[in-house]
């Protein structure tokens, strides 16, 4: 029992690991795509415009509002993988922003629509796997997490396009540049993460049998 727990233990935290350099990879092919930022980059960006001040100033000032309310509210989502994604997730997306540099260095409308593709269905399976292994998420992520399975309001993939969705509004309201890669991410990111929980994420975690049991 205890050998099953610590190998349970060690697969939850590499899949952890793996969720997050998938996301950073996946923000990488996002950049060179160059069709639009995730929903929570454009919001960021948007309240940034409106203090006349930079993204990278507003994202740890906006993220650190959102970790603290996740740690009075419901701390569990904050652990190990919130850790790993925020010393991970740029310096992965710098690496793969310089692989797609060299190889693709004046890419084509196809090549980019292929890039934005990948970055979208990788965005969403990286945030299955550590959504499920449990030990931490990103603030933002923990935020539709929450409203979903604490306080019950809809279920997550529904509370996911409605964060997504006001993120947009509030990038579009503030002069920000939206492209169609924000728009598919805010509708879709939800019901597809939900789809790779249910059909990928949770069965390699727990076997086939218990995910169908329950």
């Amino acid at each position: 029992m205890e050998k099953m727990e610590t190998s349970q233990k060690w697969k939850r935290i590499a899949m952890s690991f793996f969720g997050v350099i998938v996301t950073g990879f996946c923000i990488g092919a996002f950049q060179k795509a160059n069709l639009g930022a995730d929903p929570f980059t454009c919001f960021v960006t948007g309240i940034a415009n409106m203090f006349h001040s930079t993204y990278s100033t507003f994202y740890i000032i906006v993220t650190g509002a959102l970790l603290a309310g996740v740690l009075v509210i419901e701390r569990h989502y904050i652990g190990i993988a919130t850790l790993i994604n925020l010393f991970f997730t740029g310096m992965a997306a710098d690496f793969m922003k310089r692989i797609l540099d060299g190889l693709f260095p004046a890419p084509g409308m196809a090549a980019r629509a292929v890039m934005m593709l990948l970055g979208i269905f990788g965005t969403c399976f990286a945030a299955s796997v550590y959504f499920t292994a449990d030990l931490g998420v990103s603030a933002y992520d923990a935020c539709s997490l929450i409203a979903a399975n604490k306080y019950k309001m809809m279920a997550f993939r529904l509370c996911r396009i409605v964060s997504d969705s006001i993120c947009v509004l509030t990038g579009l309201a503030c002069h920000v540049t939206v492209g169609v890669g924000t728009i598919i991410t805010a509708l879709f990111m939800g019901p597809v993460v939900q789809w790779f929980n249910t059909n990928v994420s949770e069965p390699f975690l727990h076997g086939h049998q218990r995910t169908k049991s329950t």
